[in-house]
């Protein structure tokens, strides 16, 4: 890309060998000039020019060559995406600092001090700490940072501090045709599986066939039997999005395995913990409504219960009325698993998360009080002592 202005050099003069050129590309290559024009002239003044008769002639050729290189002071807002500006006003903070930054001092307070912003702010804010915005510790807003707070406006979770998200929140349902690291899961859950017959009688039953025909002096005597089925129901209560995004591979190896293993498997989507109603497709989530009280209505009791996910949310969700993140629900989610594991005689949680990182999220303590210490890692070993648990 620097043909030009050897030619450029050569014509004004100045003897510019290729030996000189291709050690003034390998000085680029190692950074020395990295991205400055200061650094870049002076590196090819160094490796192209022997003789300083020639000094003022490369100067010339060189303003010629690279005229204009450097925008024009006060363009660069102009230049620079909007996205990329955004980003420059967000508030690098270490460690220290986010330590020194104070909740509200509950959820009630929150909630309450919300409600005050709303009345009172006319206008938007960006930085700060009180103001519904952006980049700031406000507990309000998007792009900053605090220990609880209302996220307003903000594509994704960062820092997974949100006690609710004011947004139109979409998913996308599990995979269940997913195959590659399916197989060793589904050895696992052939553990839970029980066989019976039922039904029609529509398969031969060869030996009390023969044992017949032979009490029947050689006539034939043909013996039917009910087919053999897999009698073990199993409902799966998915945990989808959020935090859950970064185990969205292995929670579809686990359905995929379960869809193929369990001819009698119904499944829901939850996000973070079970309320008033529930969803059969996460993509549309809003349109595909199921409360809670018909799921408990329509399958019985002798339904075994496996929730997937991986508990960490704000302990509001698990203790507190209104503390979901996403709506105002009436009951605490402590509430709703309780009536969960109440009605099925057998359930169990799954959580994907590595178990030695369990300690250091309170929810994922209050979740397995909840459920009696019937949480198990999302691994095969995990799996297995989950259908041991489930089989007693």
């Amino acid at each position: 890309m620097l043909a030009h202005f050897i030619v450029a050099l050569r014509g004004a003069g100045i003897p510019a060998s290729i030996t000189e050129y291709l050690t003034l590309l390998r000085g680029m290559k190692e950074g020395v000039a990295d991205y400055s024009v200061d650094d870049f002239y002076h590196l090819s003044r160094a490796t192209l020019v022997k003789d300083e008769r020639h000094l003022d002639r490369f100067d010339r050729v060189f303003g010629e060559v690279f005229k204009g290189l450097e925008p024009p002071e006060g363009d660069l807002a102009r230049t620079l995406p909007d996205e990329w500006l955004r980003k420059m006003a967000e508030k690098l903070l270490t460690e220290e600092e986010r330590a020194a930054i104070e909740a509200a001092g509950g959820f009630d307070k929150l909630m309450e001090l919300l409600k005050q912003r709303l009345a009172e702010q006319k206008g938007r804010h960006q930085g700060g700490s009180k103001w519904i915005g952006t980049a700031g510790t406000s507990p309000f807003g998007a792009h900053g940072y605090n220990p609880e707070g209302v996220r307003i406006g903000q594509e994704e979770s960062r820092h997974r501090r949100a006690v609710k998200v004011w947004d139109r929140r979409e998913f996308r349902d599990l995979d269940d045709s997913v195959e590659i690291g399916t197989r060793n899961i589904k050895l696992a859950l052939r553990r839970l599986r029980r066989f019976a017959r039922q039904g029609a009688a529509t398969e031969l039953d060869l030996p009390d066939t023969i044992r017949s025909t032979a009490n029947n002096a050689g006539s034939l005597d043909l013996k039917m039997v009910p087919e053999r089925h897999n009698t073990v129901k199993v409902l799966l209560f998915l945990d989808i999005g959020g935090s859950m995004d970064d185990w969205v591979k292995i929670s579809a190896e686990l359905f995929s395995a379960a869809r193929a293993e369990f001819k009698h498997l119904e499944h829901f989507y939850f996000h973070n913990c079970p309320y008033e109603r529930l969803w059969t497709n996460n993509r549309r989530r809003r349109e595909s409504e199921v409360s809670t009280f018909e799921v408990l209505r329509k399958y019985g009791p002798d339904y075994k219960a496996v929730f997937v996910g991986d508990a960490s949310m704000s302990p509001y969700e698990i203790i507190q009325p209104g503390g979901s993140v996403e709506h105002w629900n009436e009951e605490a989610g402590s509430a709703w698993m309780g009536r969960l594991t109440g009605h099925f005689r057998r359930s169990a949680w799954l959580n994907p998360m590595p178990e030695a990182a369990w300690g250091r999220t309170h929810s994922i303590g209050l979740v397995r009080q909840l459920m009696e210490n019937r949480m198990f890692p999302l691994t095969l070993g995990g799996i297995e002592a989950m259908t041991r648990e489930l089989s007693r």
